[in-house]
């Protein structure tokens, strides 16, 4: 049984990646009904929440069927980030989550996300303080190093572990690859095969398939998968890979029809949560996954793109479930 302090997640969990304007609640939501054991939030600014912005706010939003959900905070400043945590706190998630492997320019090169891998002391103490400022349990997300000849992950995990976090997600590259290039678990094995290592170890980079679900967790021994991308517009891979794991056979793909379904109910959450202009704006980033590799449905994509108008936008889409029968 694998547990994050108290939290018992099952033998061989699967984790939804924290993933910026992607895991939103509609979007968890998905994921929990088709099998994801744990979750975390959309990454929230630690400058954000201690200034009451209203946008860092509304991401601490989480609901009881969600459980157990971890809210994951980024920033560069110990004491915003101290201050961040006992807001974060009052949220009453299960976990807190430090954000560690952002890549992206506009984080990491302010030493938030990725950048702290170029100051691996200041990483330490920050985690340290964030440990100290909460009952709950703490856990990191990470990447094996800055770039190539900055790998320190198997020390880093350790130091980490010793200030007192209680799981650690490693994405097999470094910043500077950012998500180019074969993720590399080798490192996230040693980091699991360190013998003073107690806590969980998950490893996150290119799980799209059942089959490297299975392959990563025999290979390299990890506790369990965090799956981010192969999850847009598909949440249905983490019951895949469940079923595969457990019978060595695939589930039938996904009908026209419940794709559909499930793009609806995304829809219609979104709407809820976001209200309308933003509800509908803000969904058009799924629509292509919902519906990838699916031929003839060129113009559907396009109106479900530009409509504004949600009852046009839910009449397109049971056209697409009339028009191919799924």
């Amino acid at each position: 049984m694998v547990k994050i302090g108290d939290i018992e997640l099952g033998e061989f969990p699967l984790l939804l990646a924290p993933m910026e304007d992607v895991s939103d609640p509609p979007f968890r939501a998905l994921c929990k009904e088709n099998g994801a054991d744990l979750m975390y939030t959309e990454f929230i600014s630690s400058e954000g929440l201690i200034r009451d912005a209203a946008k860092s706010i509304q991401k601490l939003d989480i609901f009881e069927y969600e459980r157990p959900i971890g809210i994951q905070i980024f920033g560069n400043d110990i004491e915003s980030m101290r201050l961040a945590t006992e807001v974060t706190t009052q949220a009453n998630p299960d976990i807190i989550d430090i954000n560690y492997g952002c890549p992206v320019k506009k984080v990491a090169c302010k030493g938030s996300g990725a950048g702290i891998l170029q100051d691996i002391p200041k990483m330490v103490s920050m985690t340290a303080e964030i440990v100290k400022s909460t009952h709950l349990p703490v856990t990191v997300k990470t990447r094996l190093g800055w770039d190539e000849s900055t790998k320190y992950i198997v020390e880093v995990a350790e130091r980490l572990q010793d200030v007192g976090i209680k799981a650690i997600s490693i994405h097999g590259r470094t910043r500077k690859q950012m998500y180019k290039g074969e993720a590399d678990w080798s490192l996230i094995a040693d980091v699991k095969n360190n013998a003073r290592m107690h806590i969980p170890i998950f490893g996150n980079g290119d799980v799209d398939t059942p089959e490297k679900a299975l392959e990563n967790k025999n290979r390299f021994g990890v506790d369990g998968v965090m799956i981010g991308r192969a999850s847009i517009g598909y949440p249905w891979i983490f019951n895949e890979i469940k079923h595969y794991m457990k019978t060595g056979e695939h589930l039938p793909p996904p009908t026209i029809a419940m794709r559909v379904e499930a793009a609806k109910k995304h829809l219609k959450m979104s709407l809820q949560w976001k209200g309308e202009k933003l509800g509908v704006v803000e969904m058009r980033r799924h629509y292509s996954n919902y519906f990838k590799g699916i031929p003839h449905l060129k113009e559907y994509k396009i109106k479900l793109v530009t409509e504004m108008n949600p009852a046009e936008i839910f009449r397109v889409l049971d056209s697409i479930s009339f028009q191919l029968k799924g």
